[in-house]
């Protein structure tokens, strides 16, 4: 079955410049899909197209009436009194319907009126839609994305947009969205946040479509990529990864037979242009020309293929002379009495490179500012080599002077020329009269790269980054990492983005719940090594249900020992309920008794087929 259909769309919003031209695809029920495209491709018009808040110009875009479809941009308007707890429980308002009316059903039956047929059916609907454990759900779905019970008791209209976005896809993921419309869902998520969602996605057995420069998400959550580019569709059948090796392939095979082309066509110039020159009063020779200055029409058939353009330049690197680049000991800090980290101790050397990673509020940021020298510790040290010449891009990036145009701006801050300062900005796709915006009115990863720019002018051996790849589309940080790859001086980045963690992390530091992890290994490794310690240590409850063995024993008795074995499994799983509520809030834990839980479940089943052998093996000897 089709859940969206687009053919041949259309869609501008100033004359002659049509954003969407002629765009079609179909996806079927069940896909998961991720749009991709350069900023201004067209990727949320589309998602605003499907989600009904606009309409084509031309062409069309259908998606079945009996879907529920979710945009996570789309926020309902809330009454002013509605707090994110109260919008989290709007999610549950098909279960609140059906429950009324089986409410409302049972007053009737008891005198004497109502439907029972009715009743059944409601109560299938409610017990499959997760009645029963709506309040589980609400608070695993709301741990997960990390909703705490502080931000779930303030009013929606007091919360950050990201805190609304993340309250918005909660309720969409409550709601049993058929369709989810996912425009940039880890922007405002931690790194623990993304891999429940993940999860989630995995599960998920509805449609999605997926706007998202996190590669890494892309990876784990689509199977099909669909490309926007020049207003219509490029299609993938693979994740991110394929995509990025089959548009190589495709590229190439495209620019081989461009090559051939050409090659053909000169050579037919060349014969037209002899015959010519042979020919000037034979009519047939110019006859002879002409037919094969047409046929040249006939063979170029592709057009030259458009290749990005990289950025065309490298840092500028003062060779390090010492031992140690940084070295802190029991650096301690803490604000308002709430400790953010503690003894936190390590030495970074020549060339190393090293991502902080953490949740949001964890601490990251003011780590930098101590490295840096912009905040002070309260207890311990932390300094810098006396060679060392650190270059630092902010998370959130602030120019002296907003008016300033690009081109003034990098003058100012480097001191180049007017042409230097032009050749530099056109290596970081500043063309033409971009260089001439106030620096204020650049989007965020055109400031990302300004700010770039201006660093990579300095001569620098440590380089220290905070969200680099923030406000990027996929391009742009593709440009970043070229650029990256050859810098040979140390680099300390903060990021939550896990493909670029992956390809240039060498060594991770970790801050979680006031404590300081250093780990000497890859990404991956560091990955790795903190799943394996959980899965190896024992659980703190293990199923111990002995199958019964099938011996010469009386039938009556294995099926007695099968009913106390079924009965002992059953009363786990009602502890197990019980302390899933205990736990309903600490997400770790429930993941460990979704697992213990995932396991009984299974051996109760297959107790229940032993017992019905047992059961029919009675019947036969009666």
């Amino acid at each position: 079955m089709v859940d969206i259909s687009a053919q041949s769309v259309v869609k501008a919003f100033e004359e002659g410049n049509n954003i969407l031209d002629g765009l079609s695809f179909e996806i079927n029920e069940g896909e998961r899909v991720g749009i991709l495209g350069r900023n201004g491709a067209g990727k949320t018009t589309l998602f605003r197209l499907i989600s009904g808040e606009l309409e084509p110009d031309e062409g069309s875009v259908a998606v079945p009436s009996v879907k529920k479809l979710g945009l996570i941009s789309q926020i309902p308007k809330y009454p002013p009194d509605f707090t994110a707890e109260d919008a989290l429980r709007s999610g549950e308002s098909r279960l609140r319907a059906i429950k009324a009316r089986m409410e409302t059903l049972e007053r009737d039956m008891e005198s004497g009126g109502g439907s029972l047929s009715e009743y059944d059916s409601l109560a299938f609907e409610f017990e499959r839609l997760g009645g029963y454990d709506a309040d589980f759900e609400r608070n695993r779905v709301a741990n997960g994305l990390f909703i705490t019970d502080k931000l779930r008791s303030r009013l929606f209209s007091a919360l950050s947009g990201g805190e609304m976005t993340r309250v918005n896809l909660a309720r969409m993921i409550l709601e049993k969205t058929d369709i989810l419309l996912l425009d940039e869902p880890t922007n405002h998520l931690d790194m623990r946040a993304v891999e429940w969602l993940e999860e989630y996605m995995s599960k998920f057995r509805g449609t999605a479509l997926v706007i998202s420069h996190d590669r890494y998400f892309l990876d784990c959550v689509v199977t099909r990529i669909i490309e926007i580019e020049g207003g219509k569709a490029e299609f993938y059948s693979g994740n991110y990864t394929f995509y990025v090796a089959e548009k190589r392939r495709r590229l190439e095979e495209l620019t081989t037979r461009y090559e051939r082309e050409q090659a053909e066509a000169k050579r037919l110039r060349a014969a037209a242009d002899r015959l010519r020159q042979w020919g000037t009063e034979n009519r047939r020779l110019m006859h002879k020309a002409f037919a094969i200055e047409k046929r040249i029409d006939r063979v170029v058939t592709t057009q030259r293929p458009h290749v990005e353009k990289k950025l065309g330049a490298r840092f500028g690197e003062l060779d390090f002379r010492g031992d140690e680049i940084i070295s802190a000991k029991s650096v301690t800090k803490a604000y308002d009495g709430a400790v953010l980290f503690k003894d936190v101790s390590f030495v970074v050397t020549k060339g190393q490179r090293i991502a902080l990673i953490g949740d949001n509020g964890s601490g990251k940021s003011t780590l930098i500012k101590i490295i840096m020298g912009d905040e002070r510790p309260d207890s311990g040290f932390c300094r810098m080599g006396p060679s060392v010449r650190a270059a630092y891009m902010p998370q959130r990036i602030v120019f002296a002077n907003p008016r300033l145009s690009a081109l003034d701006t990098l003058m100012d801050e480097t001191g180049l020329t007017s042409q230097m300062a032009r050749n530099r900005l056109g290596a970081f796709k500043f063309s033409g009269d971009d260089v001439f915006k106030p620096v204020g009115d650049l989007s965020g990863g055109e400031q990302s790269r300004l700010r770039l720019c201006s660093l990579m002018c300095g001569e620098t051996n440590l380089l220290i980054l905070d969200e680099p790849t923030n406000h990027l589309d996929v391009a742009s940080r593709e440009w970043v990492e070229d650029t990256l790859d050859s810098y040979e001086g140390a680099l300390l980045f903060v990021s939550h983005d896990r493909y670029f963690i992956g390809k240039f992390a060498a060594r991770v530091w970790e801050l979680r719940d006031g404590l300081f992890t250093d780990f000497p290994g890859t990404f991956e490794e560091f990955t790795r090594n903190r799943r394996e310690p959980r899965q190896q240590q024992p659980r703190e409850r293990d199923v111990r249900v002995k199958t019964p063995k099938k011996s010469g024993a009386p039938t009556r008795n294995r099926a007695e020992r099968l009913e106390r074995a079924i009965a002992d499994a059953e009363a786990e799983l009602a502890d197990l309920a019980r302390e899933k509520e205990t736990h309903a809030t600490d997400y770790l834990r429930l993941v460990e008794l979704g697992e213990t839980e995932s396991g009984l479940r299974a051996r109760l089943n297959e107790l229940y087929s032993l017992w019905f052998e047992v059961a029919d093996a009675d019947a036969e000897e009666k």
